[in-house]
């Protein structure tokens, strides 16, 4: 079996001396799979996608992509290894240049990397490469004359996409690609952006805080708090069979769309406010606000444990199997 496509080990980023935005994680992606990274805000998801795409600089760990360590590389190595790594960002409305027209946005990544002639001659191929990537993702070939300002949120966030496919990338980083977009528009980009998967062989670290979007697109997910990773499992088994208590708040306080379940469910009220990261409690993170917490987890910080199936783990000392324990 084939290596990871992107592994990270013990990776770790503070803030001055004080502040620990990314603590200790160990992730591993596998080729044409979507790891959902999910959490609540402030917990380090968008830091640790800047740490993967060298925007933000790592204090420690190690983070390999294609079999290639990238913490150690000079720049100009990395620029070759930023064409398999692409990201979608958030705000398709910030994203984006509204001095460029479209054509030139989606373009900008084939003249940067060198991918068509130069002057004249490229002319005619760039402008045919533009249309075929707006094409492949819902837009009109002839939308390339027009300005960002000129689209609707959803459109301008398949220009964003059309940008990061256009270097036929192995990877690409989504940071929270819909949360910026009505619900209807939402779906559809999530449909488009799985069926890319399909025709291209796309890899994705998918990062959103909404569950109901991660369990339509992720093959696994991994729940941060805190700065680290508290449980990853496949995704269907992480929504019916969570173990870690802070997972089952998350997915408590998610909304459920038939009404019947709705009125027969149980909120997991979580007491006090989350930790700052500038001053993490000791032993286990999430503690201070757990229902489920003992003396125990005050004192010892637990390490990510293999619960009742391959590959489903929990860094929790007393895993929960029931949420009517931890709801009120």
């Amino acid at each position: 079996m084939e290596g990871p496509l992107l592994s990270l080990r013990g990776v770790r980023k503070e803030f001055g001396s004080k502040v620990l935005a990314v603590d200790d994680v160990s992730l591993d992606v596998h080729a044409g799979e979507t790891l959902g990274l999910v959490g609540e805000s402030g917990c380090g998801k968008t830091t640790l996608t800047r740490l993967i795409l060298r925007l933000t600089e790592a204090s420690a760990g190690e983070i390999w992509f294609d079999g290639r360590e990238l913490l150690g590389m000079r720049q100009r190595e990395l620029l070759a290894v930023r064409e398999d790594m692409q990201v979608v960002l958030q705000d398709p409305y910030a994203s984006l240049n509204p001095r460029m027209r479209v054509g030139e946005i989606v373009a900008e990544p084939l003249v940067t990397h060198g991918r068509v002639p130069r002057g004249r001659r490229g002319r005619a191929p760039l402008r045919d490469r533009v249309a075929e990537l707006l094409d492949a993702v819902g837009l009109e070939p002839g939308s390339q004359d027009r300005y960002p300002h000129e689209f609707s949120g959803g459109q301008r966030q398949r220009v964003g996409i059309a940008r990061a496919l256009a270097l036929e990338p192995k990877l690409v980083i989504c940071d929270e690609p819909v949360s910026a977009l009505d619900v209807s528009i939402q779906a559809q980009i999530v449909n488009l952006m799985k069926r890319l998967q399909a025709e291209r062989g796309l890899t994705y670290l998918f990062v959103s805080h909404d569950l109901s979007i991660m369990r339509q697109i992720a093959t696994r997910v991994a729940v941060m708090n805190l700065g680290r990773v508290v449980e990853l499992a496949e995704t269907e088994r992480l929504f019916t069979a969570p173990r870690h208590p802070y997972t089952h708040s998350l997915l408590s306080a998610a909304p459920v769309a038939d009404p019947r379940v709705e009125r027969t469910r149980r909120r997991i009220v979580l007491r006090g406010d989350p930790p700052a990261p500038s001053d993490p409690p000791p032993g286990c993170g999430f503690h201070t606000r757990c229902p489920a917490a003992r003396d125990e987890c005050a004192a010892v910080r637990p390490p990510l444990a293999e619960q009742d199936a391959p590959g489903h783990t929990a860094a929790c000392l007393f895993p929960v199997r029931d949420a009517a324990l931890l709801a009120t």
